[in-house]
């Protein structure tokens, strides 16, 4: 008897499991099945959510069409995010994280000629033409490009539930998957510690040799079957709440380019714009602000930039913890998405975290048993690492404020701050964060995004060193060349809404057609 892996078993569905079993069924070798099993009670939460441009690389592997994605899933184009009132919450208080990092010739000659130079611009503004794309709510590509190319990077907004059943269309019916609508009541367990079966109310048994747990916060296979430990980061990242609304937008208005993050008392708001509403949710820490407070945020908010209150729409309150798990591959089981951890949504790392989480079970997919093992401490260590830098990355959004609410000096607290920031920051005072402070090949957040944060929330940039460290003629005319880039682009860019009604308007016949049928 042989113990070759043959039958993945997913365990629950939404954005997680079903796009565990595109990712999976799409790379699958012949011999290799797929089986996703759902429960019917268990809704999506659907909330607009953001990603990063890893996204569109993982749609194309999967044979997802952009046009489709972005008409089923009623998508918008994200350049990055902006944060409002971050530094010191005074009048124009604002900054860009892009997804375009600063120019070739050298991020850190950027930085030093942006310090000599770039006096009245933002870091972000003076090396790349991304802000000011975001600015005039332009998309990154022209309908003519091929599938996922663009003019700038980009990922995208969207609807989660949307986004689900798009994937799950897509898995039943164009890459083989077996679903399963049931409830599952009981785990089988091998003497190994391997999951062998778990049992359905009406369908039995569903024996596997990989099982991957899907189930968001119950985290069904590694509470129930192993109690694997979640480790607990709300000491570093306060805000465990969340009230979230969804406002309808009338036809013709602009679609912003990017996810908005505009600081409060003791939080923030995310402000989400997709084609037919925008996502607009109050994160907050509850040990700062009470509920009816965080109402309050949330209503003020809607009054000033969104046009309506919260009596006009219908509020939902999420709880939620930061944390991981210890381990997220136990025996032949591995956890993903919200059955691995969830950290609050400020730089959309959860969708990511699932794709490097399957790039990486794809890439070392262990075909026997025997292997498993040694993949599991690898994938563990790796993405211990990769959780660990996400609340560093988070926590300095926080810790270079100004703001002086309760919240805000909490978080400024060294007993709060992850010791490798912390060390980190002392390098920063005399040097640009660089590839040297993230050796992996896939970071989540490459040293360009801790630049634009450092230097968005007002962190001096290095004062010129000892030794020359690079060609700063040639950063000047990377510099330059970005900024006439820039004019060109803002000429030739279509509008988000113009891009995304044209390409409904485009469609139609073919929808037309489609519900004429159905």
């Amino acid at each position: 008897m042989d113990n070759l892996v043959r039958d993945i078993v997913i365990v629950g569905g939404g954005t997680a499991g079903w796009l565990s079993a595109c990712v999976l069924a799409a790379s699958a070798a012949p011999g290799l099945s797929v089986t996703l099993i759902e429960s019917p009670d268990v809704p999506t939460i659907g909330v607009g959510e953001g990603t990063w441009p890893t996204i569109r690389q993982t749609l194309a592997r999967i044979g997802i069409s952009e046009a489709e994605f972005l008409l089923a899933c009623d998508a918008s184009f994200k350049q990055g995010s902006r944060f409002d009132g971050w530094r010191d919450g005074t009048r124009g208080d604002h900054y860009y994280h892009p997804f375009v990092p600063p120019p070739e010739s050298g991020s850190g000659d950027c930085v030093s000629l942006w310090r000599d130079r770039g006096v009245d611009q933002s870091f972000a503004d003076f090396v790349g033409p991304q802000p000011g794309i975001c600015a005039l709510d332009l998309a990154p590509r022209q309908r003519a490009m091929p599938d996922y190319a663009g003019a700038l990077n980009y990922a995208y907004h969207l609807d989660a539930g949307k986004l689900a059943r798009l994937l799950a269309r897509h898995a039943t019916q164009r890459l083989g998957v077996r679903h399963i609508s049931d409830h599952v009541t009981q785990v089988t367990m091998q003497d190994n510690g391997d999951v062998a079966a778990v049992q359905t109310r009406t369908h039995g048994a569903i024996a596997g040799d990989l099982f991957i747990d899907c189930t968001g916060h119950a985290a069904r296979l590694f509470d129930g079957c192993y109690g694997v430990p979640v480790v607990d980061r709300g000491n570093e990242l306060f805000n465990d709440r969340a009230l979230a609304v969804q406002v309808p937008v009338t036809s013709g208005s602009a679609i912003a380019s990017q996810t908005t993050a505009t600081a409060h008392a003791a939080g923030w708001t995310w402000d989400i714009g997709l084609p037919t509403r925008r996502g607009i949710g109050c994160v907050y820490s509850s040990a700062h602000i009470r509920d009816t407070d965080a109402e309050a945020t949330l209503d003020a908010y809607l009054r000033t930039r969104a046009g309506t209150s919260l009596d006009a729409v219908s509020p939902r309150l999420l709880s939620f913890r930061s944390g991981h798990r210890e381990r997220f591959w136990e025996c032949n089981c591995l956890a993903m998405g919200q059955a691995a951890g969830f950290l609050e949504p400020l730089e959309a790392s959860a969708i990511v975290m699932i794709e490097l989480s399957l790039d990486a079970l794809v890439k070392n997919f262990p075909r026997d048993r025997a292997a498993m093992d040694v993949q599991a401490r690898r994938f563990n260590a790796l993405f211990r690492y990769r959780w660990d830098r996400i609340v560093e990355f988070l926590k300095l959004h926080y810790i270079l404020s100004h703001r002086e609410e309760p919240y805000w000096r909490a978080h400024r607290e060294t007993v709060g701050i992850p010791a490798r920031l912390v060390d980190l920051l002392e390098v920063w005072k005399h040097q640009p964060p660089s590839t040297f402070d993230f050796p992996q090949v896939d970071e989540v957040f490459p040293a360009a995004s801790y630049q634009y944060v450092l230097y968005g929330m007002g962190f001096a940039p290095p004062a010129p060193g000892s030794l020359k460290t690079g060609d700063g003629a040639m950063a000047e005319q990377a510099v330059k060349q970005a900024t006439a880039r820039a004019r060109g682009l803002a000429a030739g860019l279509p509008t988000n809404r113009a891009y995304l009604d044209a390409l409904r308007e485009a469609a139609m016949p073919a929808t037309l057609t489609q519900d004429m049928k159905g």
